[in-house]
């Protein structure tokens, strides 16, 4: 291959971020010329866009096998990083969509370029082979976060939630870096294989590759939402916008989770004997903490909050199981959640935009006023729960498979224990939804025509991903060992 031919591959590789760059200036540039009246469009636009992304990834940036290092190392090209930035544009599409109708969001053009910037750097982030270009990706992702869960500047809950997470995040991210710099220190490298190799010849003490790996595992478990670094959750989840919310309960815990698989099982596999207890504590603190802590709430946003927190524990299962079969059954998992949270929180929208009220008693009498937004509700709490045939069901199943494959009997039996303490709370909640009456002179609730694509997508998704996982379970297997 010659000098132009290695360019151009370099290029169509990149086609996506490309595309999702050149939306930015067409956004905002929209957003000027357009009068106040076709601003909702912007919406539109944008989740075309993301779409057009999609395809053109699925035309041009597919992996070819060859899992090459692009750009001077610091960008790799797998199937595991294809299957992250997919994720990631879909989820960017649909919250564009989400947010058409919402107030002080809709019509606002640096809103949908702030999304789309966040998208690129967690594309990024999932691409990354060295540290410097993983820490700029986070950073990148990280920073457009923290603007959007305060966007609503005259809503107090909103710009408190934009000013805990901005500040947690900023701590959790210095400790990180800080494990970053040891990393280097230590070894002299910044490419995540080459540092790999390092720790295999023994170049770093035992007790510093520890206490590297808790540093990380701070800025890690932070963005993921595990316990103890879950505190943000809640009030953050609730303050925000519900797009933002939705946004963040999904892309950003799937980006996480994308620096996490980079990190600990290329980076720091040579010493999996060492952090893997702490990750197996964690994953089993997580989901019970956060189940548990669901069960009482009475805001529909905290209780997706904790159901959030709870989910991050079941995800992390397939990584401690340390197998492909386990990394593939956590990438599964999070393709089914990032369908499923979506369609919950787009029910949650389009009711809080009639009510004007996140409280699960408010919800009374929903079937009724709208027998459409109910079933979607009732799909996709179910599936949460991880009722059969949806893909929760078979989501969880493939990662407690994986962690009893690991010989990890126990955590799997935690994590079923914890999946009947969720699948109850879900139920609660639709107890109020089919069962109690509406309130008397309660008004119909009316979909969108943009929302009923985003929910019939979502819904289908989660069907077909639960009665036809084949397909799918085998994508994230051939993304699971091209990471290696």
């Amino acid at each position: 291959m010659n000098f132009v031919d290695f360019q151009a591959a370099h290029i169509l590789t990149l086609i996506p971020e490309i595309t999702l760059i050149l939306l930015i200036p067409l956004i905002m540039a929209l957003d000027v010329i357009w009068p106040e009246s076709r601003r909702r469009q912007l919406g539109l636009v944008t989740a075309i866009g993301f779409f057009a992304a999609i395809v053109l990834a699925l035309v041009f940036s597919v992996p070819n096998g060859e899992n090459a290092l692009l750009f001077g190392g610091t960008l790799r090209n797998d199937l595991a990083s294809f299957l992250f930035r997919v994720i990631f544009m879909f989820a960017g599409g649909i919250t564009a969509l989400l947010s058409l109708d919402v107030e002080g969001l809709g019509r606002k053009g640096e809103y949908y370029a702030i999304l789309v910037g966040c998208v690129i750097g967690m594309n990024f982030m999932a691409s990354a082979a060295d540290l410097i270009m993983l820490y700029l990706a986070i950073e990148t992702a990280s920073i457009g976060l923290y603007v959007l869960a305060g966007f609503l500047r005259d809503d107090d809950k909103s710009t408190e939630s934009g000013l805990k997470y901005f500040l947690f995040g900023a701590m959790t991210s210095t400790v990180m870096l800080y494990g970053f710099s040891l990393l280097f220190g230590y070894t002299g490298e910044t490419n995540l294989y080459a540092i790999a190799q390092s720790l295999k010849n023994g170049d770093v003490p035992t007790a510093t590759a520890i206490a590297i790996a808790l540093m990380i595992a701070v800025g890690v478990g932070f963005k993921v939402a595990l316990v103890p670094f879950h505190f943000w959750t809640p009030d953050v989840y609730e303050g925000a916008p519900t797009p933002v919310t939705a946004f963040l309960s999904v892309a950003s815990k799937s980006a996480g989770f994308a620096v996490l698989v980079r990190v600990f099982l290329i980076a720091l596999d040579p010493g999996a004997t060492q952090w893997s207890p702490l990750m197996t504590a964690m994953a089993a603190v997580t989901m019970t903490l956060g189940n548990f802590l669901a069960l009482p709430q009475r805001n529909i946003k905290r209780l997706l909050a904790y159901s959030s927190i709870a989910h991050a524990g079941y995800a992390m299962l397939g990584i401690v199981a340390l197998s492909k079969d386990g990394l593939a059954a956590t990438m599964f998992y999070l393709l089914a959640y990032v369908f499923t949270n979506l369609a919950a929180f787009t029910v949650v929208i389009l009711f809080s935009r009639v009510a004007g009220s996140d409280e699960i008693a408010d919800y009374a009498g929903l079937s009724r006023r709208s027998p459409g937004l109910a079933l979607a509700m009732l799909v996709a709490f179910l599936s949460l729960g991880g009722m059969p045939p949806l893909a929760g069901f078979i989501s969880k199943f493939f990662v407690f498979a994986a962690a009893v494959q690991s010989n990890l009997i126990w955590l799997a039996m935690v994590g079923i224990i914890n999946s009947i303490i969720g699948l109850y709370y879900y139920l609660i909640v639709l107890k109020v939804v089919y069962v109690k009456p509406a309130p008397e002179g309660a008004p119909l609730i009316e979909i969108p025509r943009p929302y009923v694509f985003a929910l019939g997508v979502l819904c289908f998704a989660i069907l077909f991903a639960g009665t036809a996982a084949t397909p799918w379970y085998n994508w994230a297997v051939d993304a699971a060992k091209s990471l290696f």
